[in-house]
């Protein structure tokens, strides 16, 4: 059975999660953008005995990065992503010079994530939902068996993820929400990518964007 543990770091308030079973981890959208922040992940990851032995994106907006070259120099991990994103995750740098915020190039892109396909952690699976919109390869993680998914900047509670960035659009990601995550049922539980969670069936009923 995977737990979840959320980290919210950088000046963007972005969360920063870690599924883990037994002594794996699974590392994803790493925001840790400081020394004092990679400290505290990895002091929590040591602490509960936890090795991460993968690192995946759910898009590759600057604030969902910083801590990927944390994460290959400590772990030797890449960043595994949709295709669609590669050009966001080469272009943080300069995104970062643009924001005057401080950003350590890393390795990667490593694998890609396939929609439709699973990930594996132990006996655990997550599958793979394409969720564009806010990100062109942005991507979402869903538990079947333990009703949850990590939606990363898709769905929050009480509002959507931001259309304006490149590669955004707001038809793409109102039909990402409606037939991707609205048909997970009411009752799953959504972690989002900045703020609280929520889940699909208060959003539907409360969320001013989606009625």
């Amino acid at each position: 059975m995977l737990s979840v543990a959320k980290f919210t770091f950088n000046p963007f308030q972005e969360n920063t999660y870690v599924l883990h079973n037994g002594s794996q981890a699974l590392l994803i959208d790493p925001g840790c953008y400081n020394t004092a922040e990679e400290r505290e992940l990895e002091a929590w990851l040591a602490e509960n005995a936890l090795t991460p032995v993968r690192l995946v994106l759910t898009h590759a907006h600057i604030d969902h990065v910083f801590g990927c070259a944390w994460a290959h120099r400590r772990y030797g991990l890449l960043p595994e992503l949709h295709p669609a994103d590669h050009m966001l995750l080469n272009g943080a740098p300069q995104v970062a010079r643009m924001y005057g915020l401080p950003f350590e190039e890393g390795a990667g892109p490593g694998g890609e994530l396939v929609p439709g396909s699973t990930i594996t952690l132990g006996d655990d699976r997550l599958e793979i939902l394409f969720v564009p919109g806010h990100a062109p390869g942005h991507v979402a993680l869903y538990s079947a068996e333990q009703r949850f998914v990590i939606a990363g900047d898709v769905l929050f509670r009480d509002s959507i993820g931001r259309t304006d960035l490149p590669g955004g659009d707001l038809d793409t990601l109102l039909l990402s929400i409606r037939e991707q995550l609205f048909p997970l049922g009411d009752e799953v539980t959504v972690y989002c990518g900045h703020g609280p969670e929520t889940t699909i069936g208060r959003e539907r009923k409360m969320n001013p964007f989606l009625r």
